[in-house]
């Protein structure tokens, strides 16, 4: 055998880790601190209902693609994807209701029905995104940095003006696109980053090109499937999944990971690689003397947005709505700083609602529709039973309002809430942060936590927190990332 991995934590990038150090023949044990694997992309089911709780956008098909031929696998032969069109639809706060359906033709059109000359400003503006996608997923994205050095490379000087790196996006956006409704449907995607478009780099245009020439997609049976999948795929490859079995701490012999201490035992270890969040591996199963960021570290890092969210089971049909919907307030600046400058409930948030039923029938009972409804808050925000009451009443009458189910309270037959103490306490997530780190400039790629410890041989991280950050996507690019840091030490 090459040598004996723990992995820490069955999230998307702990499972694909486990997957592709499986394969590679090392001796794998993942310990999962839940009943079940899958992280944030976890499952909740009650009479009847079943909620994806955590992503539930099927996005850049190309990334799942290739991770699965690093497996010697197809997509196609593990999950039967549907593309959605329309992809989803927007509700604005003054009634108008926009429908963006993946066709190019169709959505230029919508475009110029807002702003003329829109619709070729549109074309251009996602030629370029399609561009920047390829020379940030070839050149950037996938790949280790150990320096900036590494990062501020001939490649960066030579293609960073046409990547936006240095930009922000509302000023990028701003000039193609004057009308407000029009800005807001390009940024949207930055709420994927946990991000606000007033300081994400223009770099994430690349967004853009994944939302509309990419494709919304969703795997029959809901997102969980890709957790089953990859569950499935990781025992096949002799890897041992241990769950309700959270790791109490990284056991460190001589500078060297030695292996992992839980209430069910110590395994040990050659290597460990950590899903858990960066700063509660850091802070709470290391020494401090083997800790890579102090916390003054994280202090200063800004932070992805917690969620409030509500699982609805709801009695009768919503014709109403899409898969995907989309509230937008009118004041979105007022709303971001309510998030990311000077943290509070947002009064009128933008809120997003999932209705996988309307797609997948075997997501609820006959006669009924399953909602997903999140809302973007501040991470820290105080949370108790009463809070979570009151804000979900308000909630719920927006949405009333806004998406034209005037009955929407009394057609509720199951209620779930989940923010930001669940996030905490399920997921160990520092803050109650939702995603983790945002991307803004300075936490972007080579500014991230890097994926391998300054101060624990054999110690590797892997997933949101790391590069190359966000999104069930980049945890799958991470795991391979991690790989490879595991396998040829680079």
């Amino acid at each position: 055998m090459a040598g004996r991995v723990v992995v820490i934590g069955g999230g998307i990038g702990g499972l694909g880790t486990a997957c592709l150090l499986g394969r590679s023949g090392y001796e794998v044990t993942l310990l999962e601190k839940n009943e079940r694997v899958g992280g944030r992309a976890n499952l909740l089911e009650d009479v009847g209902f079943r909620w994806d709780m955590g992503p539930s956008w099927y996005l850049m098909p190309d990334v799942f693609e290739a991770f699965f031929d690093l497996l010697g696998e197809k997509v196609g032969d593990h999950l039967r994807l549907r593309r959605l069109s329309p992809s989803y639809r927007i509700f604005f706060e003054d009634g108008d209701v926009v429908d963006m359906t993946g066709d190019l033709e169709a959505d230029a059109e919508t475009f110029e029905r807002y702003e003329p000359g829109a619709g070729a400003r549109l074309r251009e503006y996602l030629r370029l995104s399609e561009y920047q996608y390829q020379v940030a997923m070839s050149q950037f994205v996938p790949r280790n940095y150990d320096s900036i050095f590494e990062f501020f490379n001939p490649m960066l000087l030579l293609k960073g003006s046409s990547l936006h790196v240095f930009e922000r996006m509302e000023d990028y956006v701003s000039r193609y696109f004057s009308h407000p409704k029009l800005r807001k449907i390009i940024q949207y995607t930055l709420v994927f980053l946990g991000s606000s478009p007033y300081t994400t780099p223009a770099l994430y245009n690349i967004m853009s090109h994944v939302d509309f020439n990419l494709g919304v997609w969703y795997p029959e049976g809901g997102i969980y499937e890709i957790v089953r999948v990859l569950e499935r795929l990781a025992r096949e490859s002799g890897v041992e999944i241990v769950t309700s079995c959270p790791a109490e701490a990284i056991v460190v012999e001589g500078g060297r990971v030695s292996g992992v201490s839980t209430s069910r035992g110590f395994y040990r270890a050659d290597v460990v690689v950590s899903n858990a969040d960066v700063y509660h591996t850091e802070t709470r199963l290391l020494p401090p003397r083997y800790r890579s960021y102090s916390e003054r570290y994280w202090r200063r890092r800004t932070l992805a947005p917690s969620a409030f969210i509500i699982y609805l089971g709801v009695r009768g049909e919503l014709p109403q709505l899409l898969h995907h919907n989309l509230y937008f307030c009118e004041d979105w600046r007022t709303n971001f700083a309510q998030i990311f400058d000077r943290p509070e409930y947002p009064r009128n948030p933008s809120v997003y609602v999932c209705c996988p039923s309307r797609t997948d029938p075997s997501v609820s009972p006959a006669g009924h529709e399953n909602l997903f409804v999140l809302v973007p808050i501040a991470p820290g925000l105080p949370d108790n039973d009463e809070i979570r009451r009151s804000y979900a009443a308000r909630v719920l009458g927006l949405l009333s309002e806004k998406l034209d189910i005037p009955d929407l309270r009394e057609r509720v037959v199951v209620q779930h809430t989940f923010s930001r103490r669940d996030f905490e306490e399920r997921y160990n997530s520092y803050r109650g942060s939702a995603l983790g780190l945002a991307h803004t400039l300075s936490q972007s790629a080579v500014f991230r936590p890097s994926n391998r410890s300054r101060k624990v041989r054999g110690l590797f991280y892997v997933g949101a927190n790391t590069n190359p950050g966000i999104g069930m996507p980049m945890c799958l690019i991470s795991a391979e990332l991690a790989w490879r840091r595991v396998v040829y030490g680079k």
